[in-house]
């Protein structure tokens, strides 16, 4: 059973926002508060060279050893720092936290994350979740003539973003318990900000279950799942049939057997219906597994 596709439309990004996020790691760094200070910045100071003179080669190799070290150090804040070497923009680091650059490093992570990169995967996820998660812990009580609700709000939607796309790869990579919770995270900030009714809560919900079920947890899964499949159905998700299809998935994991086929046969109808070719050929050897299990419990 797999996540959905579907993903939020982009999200509208407000105007530029004063300087917060990174400046505590960046000052830590520099006060003397990482001991690997001296590494740290002799490896900065090697990376701004090599892409100078264009050793793009060498550039990529220092910065894979400065966070295999900040990895070794097990300090986030270190790890945090590291990354924001490979911001190829220059004057980000002045901006570190707008969200603008926030996207484009959650987009820069998914991409390490597809090229199987996992320590720069990792570091990138942290690096935004981390940021964001202190910008909004300062924008908090910030007046609505200072700093709008909807600011807020796409700040917030940013972070659930990130949480969704890091417990993608962590499901990917097999980390089922760490991914529940960025799930579980991204799914909350989802119902606060667009409501229980919103395509991207739906999807959440539904990833959740998936990740409950690949750890079978299918009782808790099937609740996240059957809530998702009544909303799928009420708000017309263009993406219903999969959601029954993971419903069946774990009925039949429950061995629940006849509700799961009659399930699977919605599922199969509405997939032959959108013209979702790829779905009806899972959905069909997901039958033909079903049946297998009903012969062998017989």
């Amino acid at each position: 059973m797999q996540p959905l596709a579907l993903r939020a439309s982009r999200i509208p990004l407000g105007p530029k926002s004063a300087q917060l996020g990174l400046s505590f790691e960046r000052a830590w760094i520099l006060e003397g508060g990482c001991p690997l200070l001296s590494v740290l910045q002799s490896s900065l100071g090697c990376l701004q060279l090599s892409t100078m003179k264009g050793e793009l080669a060498e550039a990529e190799r220092v910065l894979h050893q400065a966070l295999h070290l900040a990895h070794q150090s097990d300090d986030r804040r270190a790890i945090v720092y590291t990354y924001s070497m490979v911001m190829p923009r220059q004057g980000w680091w002045q901006h570190p936290d707008d969200n603008a650059v926030l996207e484009m490093s959650l987009k820069l992570a998914s991409i390490y994350a597809a090229q199987k990169q996992h320590k720069l995967a990792l570091a990138g996820y942290e690096f935004c979740i981390l940021t964001l998660e202190e910008k909004i812990a300062k924008q908090k009580d910030l007046p609505e003539d200072v700093l709008s609700a909807e600011e807020k709000a796409n700040t917030r939607l940013l972070l659930g973003m990130s949480l969704d796309s890091y417990a993608r790869y962590l499901l990917n990579i097999n980390q089922l318990p760490v991914a529940q919770k960025m799930y579980e995270k991204a799914l909350q900030i989802s119902k606060d900000v667009q409501g229980e009714t919103h395509p991207q809560t739906v999807v959440l919900m539904n990833d959740l279950a998936t990740v409950l079920d690949a750890q079978g947890h299918y009782d808790e899964a099937y609740s996240y799942v059957k809530r998702a499949a009544e909303l799928a159905k009420e708000t017309q998700h263009p993406e219903e049939h999969m959601v029954l299809n993971n419903l069946a998935a774990i009925l039949m994991h429950k061995k629940d057997f006849l509700q799961a086929r009659q399930v699977y046969k919605e599922a199969l109808k509405q997939a032959e219906q959108k013209g979702d070719v790829a779905s009806v050929q899972h959905i069909q050897e997901e039958l033909a597994e079903l049946a297998k299990r009903r012969k062998g419990s017989t």
